[in-house]
């Protein structure tokens, strides 16, 4: 197979939560340029629509669809449009997340809860009900998004959010765990960790502590708005396909230092 065709899409469906904004809204152009049709869905639908809109100038066909990933109803809605509109589904993105910051003497049950319950639940709910699909077909990429945040201890002094740390970590697992279980039927799954990209949820951690972040990295930047095209499309094509169960971290070499 040339190199082209092991990275291109055309003709592939894929899913992406949290596809409205941030990373998910760059992995979702990345996948359309390499021609794939992309379900963008979010808690918010309107910004989905507006990523949907700025996709179809591609060439690409796409929807755009309201779901809470914590909502079984709403989740399997999002699968059985999907299915409707292309017929399968090829690749689904894990990306929808929460984060709180609190000490963790002082973090509250429900706060903690919630993160888990969007990261860990959320993930779980999609990967469960896309998986069915692509049991089905016999074919399928499952992309995590967990976070460097979930392979190594955070300083409080920079990020105090045991629950997202946690809940990260519970995502690498989860990783791990379903590619050895669904990989003997054709399904592929992975994660990538970010490391620290400039999104809504960063945004104040990095106006308090952003200096202490680029110090602690050696690349001495913080991830753009096109560093994750390449590893998300990697994962989702050909060029992967004797890859499963790895995460694939992101960083600028800060979990290295």
């Amino acid at each position: 197979m040339h190199v082209k065709e092991l990275f291109d899409l055309t003709g592939k469906t894929a899913i992406v939560t949290g596809g409205g904004r941030g990373l998910g809204e760059q992995i979702a152009e990345g996948f359309a340029e390499a021609g794939a049709n992309v379900v963008l869905c979010s808690r918010k639908k309107e910004n989905c629509e507006e990523v949907s809109e700025k996709l179809k100038k591609l060439g690409v066909e796409t929807l755009a669809l309201q779901c809470d990933i914590t909502n079984p109803e709403e989740v399997n809605a999002v699968i059985q449009q999907t299915v409707e509109k292309f017929g399968k589904i090829d690749i689904l993105v894990n990306n929808s997340g929460a984060t709180w910051g609190a000490p963790a003497e002082d973090m509250p049950l429900e706060a903690f809860q919630k993160v888990l319950n969007v990261n860990v639940f959320g993930t779980f709910l999609m990967s469960q009900a896309a998986g069915k699909v692509m049991l089905e077909q016999e074919y399928g990429k499952i992309i995590n998004i967990a976070s460097v945040a979930g392979l190594k201890g955070s300083n409080p002094d920079v990020m105090d959010a045991i629950g997202y740390n946690a809940s990260k970590g519970g995502v690498i697992s989860f990783t791990r765990d379903l590619a050895v279980k669904w990989g003997p039927r054709g399904i592929y799954v992975n994660a990538i960790a970010p490391g620290f990209f400039p999104t809504k949820m960063s945004k104040v951690l990095i106006e308090k502590s952003g200096d202490k972040f680029l110090q602690g990295t050696p690349l001495r930047k913080f991830g753009s708005d096109t560093d994750l095209k390449g590893v998300a499309l990697f994962l989702a094509c050909a060029a992967s396909d004797f890859i499963t169960g790895e995460t694939i971290v992101v960083d600028g070499g800060s979990i290295a230092n």
